[in-house]
């Protein structure tokens, strides 16, 4: 291993409205995104390629070609730079709505860009991670963000969210992203609004949880089981699922209902950690 390692940290988005199937096939939504303290975790290695290891390296077979070789390929080509290596502790769920690749791929474009002097700011930069999918430019910045059209047209916004401790469940069980969109019913239920980011998610709404529900009942436990905590503020499925997600109040209150519900649910997956 070289160098320190990078979080690729779990997004999460607060919001989701879809309000329109555009010609092309893609969704125009508005979103809120923000990111969890914890995440995979990324580390260059001295060669090319990638070596996978963790809870849910399984998932991801052997590697190969996936968004952290094309990222560090795309980087290679525009900066001039030799193709990078990488090991990846991947501890967060795949197809799980909590950016997964994504993040992973953001966490390799800050690698490489430190280590070669290229500015955060780079208009490249932001380009490139673009390239490699609609949620890649917000894992970038991880930071407290709207996003418009595809996900990809941001705008960072101001929070008071940073240390909100936040639980993650998934119950194990992968769903991709295109069925669910596929499998949303095409009504514009409205737009995003404006404002403090915490009250305008408990306004608004993820208008993919429905049909997600609907392809995986099993979410249906989850949000249940987040919703009976004490303490919560917020609890609601983050992108396409199947992640649900709870703010609450204080960190002891999440703990208890982190502590409740590995009890009562012990297959499910887990995250207690706090936002940034």
């Amino acid at each position: 291993m070289t160098g320190a390692p990078e979080v690729a940290h779990a997004k999460l988005n607060l919001a989701l409205h879809v309000r329109r199937r555009e010609a092309d096939g893609y969704h125009a939504i508005e979103t809120l995104f923000v990111f969890c303290a914890d995440g995979d975790v990324l580390t260059r290695t001295e060669g090319p390629g990638l070596i996978v290891s963790g809870p849910f390296a399984g998932a991801l077979g052997e590697g190969g070609d996936n968004l952290v070789t094309r990222a560090a390929r795309g980087f290679a080509e525009i900066f001039g730079d030799e193709e990078a290596g990488f090991h990846l502790d991947k501890r967060l769920p795949v197809a799980a709505g909590i950016g997964g690749g994504s993040a992973d791929a953001a966490a390799a474009l800050r690698l490489l860009a430190r280590a070669q002097g290229v500015a955060a700011t780079d208009p490249r930069l932001m380009t490139l991670a673009a390239s490699l999918g609609a949620d890649v430019p917000a894992c970038l910045l991880s930071q407290p963000t709207r996003g418009d059209g595809r996900g990809d047209r941001l705008q960072p916004i101001a929070s008071t969210l940073a240390g909100m401790p936040v639980l993650l469940v998934n119950p194990r069980l992968p769903l991709a992203t295109g069925p669910v969109f596929a499998a949303w019913d095409g009504v514009d239920r409205g737009p995003l609004a404006d404002g403090d980011p915490l009250d305008v998610a408990r306004a608004a709404r993820n208008d993919l949880e429905p049909p997600a529900r609907t392809l995986l009942p099993a979410i249906d436990a989850v949000l249940d089981a987040l919703h009976a905590c004490a303490g919560v503020t917020l609890a609601r499925m983050s992108g396409s699922g199947a992640t649900c997600f709870a703010l609450f109040e204080d960190a002891a209150a999440r703990d208890a209902a982190d502590a409740a519900i590995g009890k009562a649910a012990t297959g499910w997956w887990r995250l207690a950690t706090h936002l940034l």
